[in-house]
């Protein structure tokens, strides 16, 4: 099975498309979608959504699996991730794929074995897992 992972953000969107076959994983692709920082916020969640769709069409994932809001304490900015997040969560929905939400001490603790790792501890396990040969 093939599934899409989303980690959204309203300037960097986050992808990566892992197949999945038995307890094996396997990295398929992944990379960012960005929207124009000057741009409208209606343009730049439209950016979102187009770009989100285009990597979904492109690796074919049969689920999705997203991120959930972080709270964090500006609440201006709390407002326009949940609009991203909500233009990102429709993509694969439209599409007809089951879509899964994590909270994100979840995710870090799956990857990580930690609730509360940053990012370069992320980042190194999931080269671990993905990305170095076997």
């Amino acid at each position: 099975m093939r599934l899409i992972g989303l980690d959204p953000g309203l300037r960097i969107t986050g992808w990566g498309v892992i197949e999945c076959e038995g307890n094996r994983l396997r990295h398929v692709a992944h990379g960012v979608v960005r929207s124009t920082d000057a741009s409208p916020l209606a343009q730049r969640l439209c950016e979102l959504f187009d770009g989100i769709t285009a990597v979904i069409a492109e690796w074919q994932p049969q689920e999705a699996a997203i991120e959930e809001t972080f709270v964090n304490m500006n609440p201006d900015s709390t407002l326009k991730l949940g609009q991203a997040r909500g233009a990102i969560l429709m993509v694969p929905a439209r599409m007809g794929l089951a879509v899964a939400e994590y909270a994100t001490n979840q995710i870090k603790k799956s990857v990580v074995g930690v609730g509360h790792a940053d990012k370069r501890q992320i980042a190194d396990m999931v080269r671990r897992l993905l990305l170095e040969p076997n």
